[in-house]
Protein backbone atom coordinates (compact mmCIF):
# COMPACT_ATOMS: atom_id res chain seq x y z
CA UNK A 1 0.00 0.00 0.00
CA UNK A 2 1.07 3.43 -1.14
CA UNK A 3 4.66 1.89 -2.12
CA UNK A 4 5.18 4.66 -5.28
CA UNK A 5 8.39 5.84 -3.77
CA UNK A 6 10.07 2.50 -3.09
CA UNK A 7 8.28 0.12 -5.60
CA UNK A 8 10.29 0.73 -8.90
CA UNK A 9 13.76 -0.43 -6.88
CA UNK A 10 11.95 -3.74 -6.23
CA UNK A 11 10.79 -3.93 -9.59
CA UNK A 12 14.16 -3.11 -10.68
CA UNK A 13 15.67 -5.87 -8.50
CA UNK A 14 13.27 -8.83 -9.69
CA UNK A 15 15.52 -11.36 -11.70
CA UNK A 16 14.35 -11.54 -15.32
CA UNK A 17 15.38 -15.24 -15.67
CA UNK A 18 16.10 -17.90 -13.05
CA UNK A 19 17.46 -21.33 -14.13
CA UNK A 20 14.65 -24.22 -14.18
CA UNK A 21 12.47 -21.19 -14.42
CA UNK A 22 10.14 -20.98 -17.55
CA UNK A 23 8.42 -17.95 -17.28
CA UNK A 24 8.53 -14.93 -14.62
CA UNK A 25 5.56 -12.77 -14.10
CA UNK A 26 5.59 -9.97 -11.21
CA UNK A 27 1.75 -9.56 -9.91
CA UNK A 28 1.54 -6.47 -7.69
CA UNK A 29 -1.38 -6.67 -4.75
CA UNK A 30 -2.99 -2.93 -4.36
CA UNK A 31 -4.14 -2.99 -0.98
CA UNK A 32 -5.98 -0.17 -0.80
CA UNK A 33 -2.94 2.45 -2.38
CA UNK A 34 -4.01 5.91 -2.12
CA UNK A 35 -0.98 7.13 -4.14
CA UNK A 36 0.09 6.23 -7.59
CA UNK A 37 1.61 2.80 -6.85
CA UNK A 38 -0.66 1.18 -9.43
CA UNK A 39 0.44 3.68 -12.28
CA UNK A 40 4.37 3.82 -11.31
CA UNK A 41 3.35 0.12 -11.66
CA UNK A 42 2.06 -0.45 -15.00
CA UNK A 43 4.49 2.29 -16.44
CA UNK A 44 7.37 -0.16 -15.28
CA UNK A 45 5.22 -2.83 -17.36
CA UNK A 46 3.66 -5.01 -14.75
CA UNK A 47 0.81 -6.76 -15.91
CA UNK A 48 -1.13 -8.07 -13.44
CA UNK A 49 -2.66 -6.63 -10.49
CA UNK A 50 -5.26 -7.55 -7.45
CA UNK A 51 -7.16 -4.63 -6.30
CA UNK A 52 -8.74 -3.62 -2.97
CA UNK A 53 -10.98 -0.81 -2.81
CA UNK A 54 -9.42 -0.48 0.91
CA UNK A 55 -6.65 -1.95 2.71
CA UNK A 56 -7.77 -5.42 4.20
CA UNK A 57 -3.81 -6.32 5.88
CA UNK A 58 -1.55 -8.60 5.10
CA UNK A 59 -3.51 -11.83 5.35
CA UNK A 60 -6.24 -11.10 3.23
CA UNK A 61 -3.13 -9.35 0.57
CA UNK A 62 -1.37 -12.73 0.67
CA UNK A 63 -4.35 -14.68 0.50
CA UNK A 64 -6.10 -13.07 -2.54
CA UNK A 65 -2.26 -12.86 -4.23
CA UNK A 66 -2.28 -16.63 -3.86
CA UNK A 67 -5.33 -17.07 -5.41
CA UNK A 68 -5.08 -14.66 -8.57
CA UNK A 69 -1.32 -16.71 -9.12
CA UNK A 70 -2.67 -19.92 -8.77
CA UNK A 71 -5.87 -19.49 -11.00
CA UNK A 72 -3.22 -18.03 -13.36
CA UNK A 73 -1.26 -21.65 -13.37
CA UNK A 74 1.81 -20.27 -11.10
CA UNK A 75 3.99 -23.08 -10.06
CA UNK A 76 6.00 -21.43 -7.60
CA UNK A 77 4.94 -17.75 -5.94
CA UNK A 78 7.45 -15.56 -4.50
CA UNK A 79 6.32 -12.87 -1.97
CA UNK A 80 8.13 -9.90 -0.93
CA UNK A 81 7.40 -6.16 0.18
CA UNK A 82 6.85 -3.47 -1.83
CA UNK A 83 9.37 -1.08 0.69
CA UNK A 84 12.24 -2.79 -0.86
CA UNK A 85 13.51 -4.32 2.53
CA UNK A 86 14.14 -7.83 0.80
CA UNK A 87 17.17 -8.47 -1.98
CA UNK A 88 14.59 -9.42 -4.35
CA UNK A 89 17.82 -10.14 -6.55
CA UNK A 90 17.76 -13.34 -4.08
CA UNK A 91 14.81 -14.81 -5.87
CA UNK A 92 16.76 -17.50 -8.12
CA UNK A 93 18.30 -18.42 -4.54
CA UNK A 94 15.57 -18.69 -2.89
CA UNK A 95 13.43 -20.60 -5.51
CA UNK A 96 16.08 -22.50 -6.47
CA UNK A 97 15.27 -25.57 -3.60
CA UNK A 98 12.18 -25.56 -4.85
CA UNK A 99 12.50 -26.27 -8.09
CA UNK A 100 14.43 -28.96 -7.73
CA UNK A 101 11.84 -30.74 -5.54
CA UNK A 102 14.36 -30.19 -2.11
CA UNK A 103 11.86 -27.63 -0.30
CA UNK A 104 7.96 -27.39 -0.55
CA UNK A 105 8.58 -23.24 1.67
CA UNK A 106 11.70 -21.50 1.59
CA UNK A 107 11.85 -18.97 3.85
CA UNK A 108 14.88 -16.26 4.44
CA UNK A 109 16.21 -15.81 7.19
CA UNK A 110 17.11 -11.76 7.67
CA UNK A 111 19.82 -12.43 10.39
CA UNK A 112 17.76 -10.10 12.74
CA UNK A 113 20.33 -10.21 15.18
CA UNK A 114 22.56 -8.06 12.73
CA UNK A 115 20.06 -5.54 11.43
CA UNK A 116 21.38 -1.81 12.71
CA UNK A 117 17.83 0.15 12.94
CA UNK A 118 16.29 -2.95 15.06
CA UNK A 119 16.78 -2.74 19.26
CA UNK A 120 18.03 -4.82 21.13
CA UNK A 121 14.55 -5.70 22.51
CA UNK A 122 13.25 -6.28 19.07
CA UNK A 123 16.30 -8.54 18.14
CA UNK A 124 15.33 -10.67 21.52
CA UNK A 125 11.70 -10.25 20.59
CA UNK A 126 12.37 -11.57 17.62
CA UNK A 127 14.03 -14.34 18.60
CA UNK A 128 11.82 -15.48 21.36
CA UNK A 129 8.90 -15.35 18.54
CA UNK A 130 10.68 -17.51 16.20
CA UNK A 131 11.57 -20.01 18.94
CA UNK A 132 8.20 -19.79 19.98
CA UNK A 133 6.64 -20.76 16.43
CA UNK A 134 8.97 -23.41 16.09
CA UNK A 135 7.90 -25.21 19.25
CA UNK A 136 3.90 -24.97 18.02
CA UNK A 137 5.49 -26.49 14.26
CA UNK A 138 7.95 -28.74 15.34
CA UNK A 139 10.47 -26.27 12.85
CA UNK A 140 13.84 -24.92 13.34
CA UNK A 141 13.49 -21.89 11.36
CA UNK A 142 15.46 -18.94 12.96
CA UNK A 143 13.41 -16.33 11.22
CA UNK A 144 9.83 -17.52 11.46
CA UNK A 145 8.77 -13.60 10.93
CA UNK A 146 10.41 -12.75 7.59
CA UNK A 147 7.76 -12.37 4.32
CA UNK A 148 10.23 -13.09 1.90
CA UNK A 149 9.17 -16.66 1.13
CA UNK A 150 8.94 -19.09 -1.61
CA UNK A 151 5.83 -21.41 -2.17
CA UNK A 152 5.41 -24.59 -3.93
CA UNK A 153 2.27 -24.74 -5.73
CA UNK A 154 1.63 -28.27 -3.92
CA UNK A 155 2.32 -26.27 -0.59
CA UNK A 156 -0.21 -23.74 -1.50
CA UNK A 157 -2.68 -26.12 -2.37
CA UNK A 158 -2.44 -27.38 1.35
CA UNK A 159 -2.21 -23.98 2.96
CA UNK A 160 -5.48 -21.95 4.32
CA UNK A 161 -4.94 -18.95 5.79
CA UNK A 162 -7.87 -17.72 8.37
CA UNK A 163 -6.18 -15.11 10.38
CA UNK A 164 -7.23 -10.85 9.96
CA UNK A 165 -3.24 -10.28 11.16
CA UNK A 166 -0.62 -11.72 9.31
CA UNK A 167 -0.05 -15.02 7.71
CA UNK A 168 3.48 -15.28 8.12
CA UNK A 169 3.52 -17.14 11.72
CA UNK A 170 0.25 -19.30 10.93
CA UNK A 171 1.67 -20.64 7.20
CA UNK A 172 4.77 -21.78 9.36
CA UNK A 173 2.66 -23.71 12.15
CA UNK A 174 0.00 -25.14 9.28
CA UNK A 175 3.15 -25.99 7.13
CA UNK A 176 5.18 -27.83 10.30
CA UNK A 177 1.98 -29.97 11.45
CA UNK A 178 1.32 -30.97 7.45
CA UNK A 179 4.64 -32.24 7.44
CA UNK A 180 5.49 -29.69 4.50
CA UNK A 181 9.44 -29.45 3.77
CA UNK A 182 10.84 -26.21 4.87
CA UNK A 183 14.16 -24.60 4.33
CA UNK A 184 15.91 -21.47 5.18
CA UNK A 185 18.06 -18.87 3.75
CA UNK A 186 20.31 -16.31 4.97
CA UNK A 187 20.14 -12.81 3.47
CA UNK A 188 21.46 -9.43 4.28
CA UNK A 189 18.31 -6.94 4.27
CA UNK A 190 18.21 -3.34 2.21
CA UNK A 191 18.29 -0.44 4.59
CA UNK A 192 14.89 0.91 6.20
CA UNK A 193 12.99 3.10 4.00
CA UNK A 194 9.66 4.17 6.29
CA UNK A 195 8.58 2.54 9.36
CA UNK A 196 6.09 -0.68 9.59
CA UNK A 197 2.25 0.10 8.52
CA UNK A 198 1.68 -3.50 9.85
CA UNK A 199 0.94 -2.58 13.34
CA UNK A 200 1.12 0.66 15.25
CA UNK A 201 3.31 -0.24 18.10
CA UNK A 202 5.84 -3.34 19.67
CA UNK A 203 3.06 -4.62 21.52
CA UNK A 204 0.62 -4.35 19.19
CA UNK A 205 2.35 -6.66 16.90
CA UNK A 206 3.55 -8.97 20.24
CA UNK A 207 -0.24 -9.30 21.49
CA UNK A 208 -1.70 -10.07 17.80
CA UNK A 209 1.30 -12.39 16.88
CA UNK A 210 0.87 -13.99 19.80
CA UNK A 211 -3.21 -14.60 19.65
CA UNK A 212 -2.78 -16.04 16.24
CA UNK A 213 0.08 -18.64 17.44
CA UNK A 214 -2.08 -19.59 20.07
CA UNK A 215 -5.22 -19.93 17.61
CA UNK A 216 -3.00 -22.13 15.60
CA UNK A 217 -1.51 -24.46 18.76
CA UNK A 218 -4.86 -25.51 20.11
CA UNK A 219 -5.79 -25.83 16.47
CA UNK A 220 -3.28 -28.40 15.90
CA UNK A 221 -2.55 -29.75 18.95
CA UNK A 222 -5.32 -29.59 21.27
CA UNK A 223 -4.12 -32.61 23.45
CA UNK A 224 -1.26 -30.72 24.79
CA UNK A 225 -3.24 -28.00 25.46
CA UNK A 226 -6.17 -29.44 27.41
CA UNK A 227 -4.13 -32.32 29.05
CA UNK A 228 -2.00 -29.59 30.58
CA UNK A 229 -5.00 -27.29 31.33
CA UNK A 230 -6.38 -30.25 33.28
CA UNK A 231 -3.29 -31.52 35.33
CA UNK A 232 -2.72 -28.26 36.47
CA UNK A 233 -6.53 -27.98 37.99
CA UNK A 234 -6.14 -31.49 39.17
CA UNK A 235 -3.18 -30.47 41.26
CA UNK A 236 -5.21 -27.19 42.18
CA UNK A 237 -7.62 -29.65 43.40
CA UNK A 238 -5.55 -32.43 45.41
CA UNK A 239 -3.60 -29.27 47.26
CA UNK A 240 -7.24 -28.26 49.61
CA UNK A 241 -8.47 -31.51 49.76
CA UNK A 242 -5.29 -32.98 50.72
CA UNK A 243 -4.76 -30.07 53.07
CA UNK A 244 -8.61 -30.80 54.10
CA UNK A 245 -7.73 -34.93 54.83
CA UNK A 246 -4.76 -33.49 56.99
CA UNK A 247 -6.80 -31.42 59.12
CA UNK A 248 -9.68 -33.90 59.68
CA UNK A 249 -7.42 -36.60 60.67
CA UNK A 250 -5.42 -34.36 63.36
CA UNK A 251 -8.70 -33.31 64.37
CA UNK A 252 -8.64 -29.48 63.99
CA UNK A 253 -11.73 -27.56 64.96
CA UNK A 254 -13.69 -25.86 62.12
CA UNK A 255 -15.39 -27.14 58.72
CA UNK A 256 -12.12 -26.26 56.87
CA UNK A 257 -15.26 -24.53 54.03
CA UNK A 258 -12.05 -22.96 52.27
CA UNK A 259 -10.16 -26.08 51.48
CA UNK A 260 -13.50 -28.03 50.18
CA UNK A 261 -14.96 -24.84 48.05
CA UNK A 262 -11.03 -24.32 46.41
CA UNK A 263 -10.84 -27.83 45.84
CA UNK A 264 -13.94 -28.29 44.11
CA UNK A 265 -13.97 -25.45 42.19
CA UNK A 266 -10.58 -26.81 40.59
CA UNK A 267 -12.48 -30.24 39.70
CA UNK A 268 -14.67 -28.36 37.44
CA UNK A 269 -11.77 -27.04 35.99
CA UNK A 270 -10.70 -30.62 35.96
CA UNK A 271 -13.97 -31.74 33.84
CA UNK A 272 -14.43 -28.75 31.60
CA UNK A 273 -10.49 -29.36 30.65
CA UNK A 274 -11.06 -32.81 29.93
CA UNK A 275 -14.67 -31.99 28.26
CA UNK A 276 -13.02 -29.22 25.81
CA UNK A 277 -10.52 -32.20 25.02
CA UNK A 278 -13.01 -34.57 23.74
CA UNK A 279 -14.50 -31.62 21.97
CA UNK A 280 -11.72 -30.04 20.54
CA UNK A 281 -10.62 -33.51 19.26
CA UNK A 282 -13.67 -34.04 17.41
CA UNK A 283 -13.32 -30.43 15.75
CA UNK A 284 -9.61 -31.81 15.16
CA UNK A 285 -11.16 -34.64 13.07
CA UNK A 286 -13.46 -32.58 11.04
CA UNK A 287 -10.91 -30.12 10.43
CA UNK A 288 -8.52 -32.78 8.95
CA UNK A 289 -11.61 -34.27 6.75
CA UNK A 290 -12.42 -30.49 5.50
CA UNK A 291 -9.00 -29.77 4.89
CA UNK A 292 -8.82 -32.92 2.47
CA UNK A 293 -11.89 -31.55 0.82
CA UNK A 294 -10.63 -28.18 0.26
CA UNK A 295 -7.50 -29.65 -1.24
CA UNK A 296 -9.30 -31.32 -3.67
CA UNK A 297 -11.41 -28.74 -4.28
CA UNK A 298 -8.28 -26.30 -4.90
CA UNK A 299 -7.30 -28.81 -7.02
CA UNK A 300 -10.05 -29.01 -9.43
CA UNK A 301 -10.29 -25.29 -9.53
CA UNK A 302 -6.45 -24.40 -9.84
CA UNK A 303 -5.67 -27.37 -11.78
CA UNK A 304 -3.69 -30.54 -10.45
CA UNK A 305 0.21 -29.78 -8.51
CA UNK A 306 3.36 -29.20 -11.49
CA UNK A 307 5.51 -31.86 -11.37
CA UNK A 308 8.96 -30.45 -10.45
CA UNK A 309 11.58 -28.87 -12.83
CA UNK A 310 14.08 -31.80 -14.68
CA UNK A 311 11.67 -34.76 -13.88
CA UNK A 312 10.13 -36.86 -16.66
CA UNK A 313 6.65 -35.62 -15.86
CA UNK A 314 7.40 -32.18 -16.07
CA UNK A 315 8.72 -32.51 -19.34
CA UNK A 316 4.93 -34.01 -20.72
CA UNK A 317 3.08 -31.00 -18.52
CA UNK A 318 1.00 -28.66 -20.05
CA UNK A 319 1.90 -25.07 -20.46
CA UNK A 320 1.71 -22.91 -17.39
CA UNK A 321 -1.66 -21.48 -16.94
CA UNK A 322 -3.73 -23.89 -18.90
CA UNK A 323 -3.77 -26.72 -16.70
CA UNK A 324 -7.11 -25.71 -15.39
CA UNK A 325 -10.03 -28.93 -16.30
CA UNK A 326 -11.93 -27.10 -19.33
CA UNK A 327 -16.05 -27.62 -19.48
CA UNK A 328 -17.58 -30.42 -21.28
CA UNK A 329 -20.19 -29.94 -23.45
CA UNK A 330 -22.35 -32.48 -22.92
CA UNK A 331 -25.60 -30.84 -24.81
CA UNK A 332 -25.53 -33.31 -28.20
CA UNK A 333 -24.99 -37.46 -29.07
CA UNK A 334 -22.50 -38.43 -30.31
CA UNK A 335 -23.00 -39.66 -34.22
CA UNK A 336 -20.50 -42.56 -34.72
CA UNK A 337 -21.85 -42.81 -38.36
CA UNK A 338 -21.27 -39.57 -39.19
CA UNK A 339 -18.59 -38.33 -41.10
CA UNK A 340 -15.90 -36.50 -39.18
CA UNK A 341 -14.74 -33.00 -39.35
CA UNK A 342 -11.52 -32.81 -38.20
CA UNK A 343 -10.92 -28.98 -37.84
CA UNK A 344 -14.49 -28.95 -35.49
CA UNK A 345 -13.34 -31.62 -33.50
CA UNK A 346 -9.92 -29.72 -32.99
CA UNK A 347 -12.01 -26.80 -31.76
CA UNK A 348 -14.55 -28.79 -29.74
CA UNK A 349 -11.34 -30.55 -27.76
CA UNK A 350 -9.67 -27.06 -26.83
CA UNK A 351 -9.73 -26.25 -23.44
CA UNK A 352 -11.99 -23.74 -22.09
CA UNK A 353 -10.41 -20.30 -21.68
CA UNK A 354 -6.65 -21.92 -23.73
CA UNK A 355 -6.55 -18.46 -24.48
CA UNK A 356 -5.37 -16.51 -21.77
CA UNK A 357 -1.76 -16.39 -21.54
CA UNK A 358 -1.31 -17.23 -17.61
CA UNK A 359 0.84 -16.27 -15.36
CA UNK A 360 4.00 -17.48 -15.33
CA UNK A 361 5.94 -19.92 -13.36
CA UNK A 362 7.31 -17.61 -10.28
CA UNK A 363 5.12 -14.16 -9.87
CA UNK A 364 6.63 -12.05 -7.55
CA UNK A 365 3.55 -10.50 -5.05
CA UNK A 366 4.67 -7.29 -4.75
CA UNK A 367 2.81 -5.61 -0.95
Amino acid sequence: MNEEETLPLVLATIPRDIPGVDEIEILVVDDGSTDDTVEVARRLGVRHFVHHARNMGLARSFRDGVDYALRHGADIVVNTDGDNQYPQERIGDLVMPVVLGDADIVIADRQTGTIEHFSPLKKALQKVGSEVVNFAAGTDLPDAASGFRAYSRGALLRLNVVTQFSYCMETIIQAGNKRLRIQSLPITTNAKTRESRLFSSMWQHIAKSGQAISRSYVMYKPHAVFLTLGLVFAVGAAVPFGRYAVLLATGTPGQHLQSIVLGATSMVGVLLSFALLVLADLQRTNRVLLEDTLERLKEVQYGTTAAPAGSAAAENRRPSGRNRPGSVDRAAPVDLTAPIDRAAAVERARPVGSSDPGLADVPAAVQ
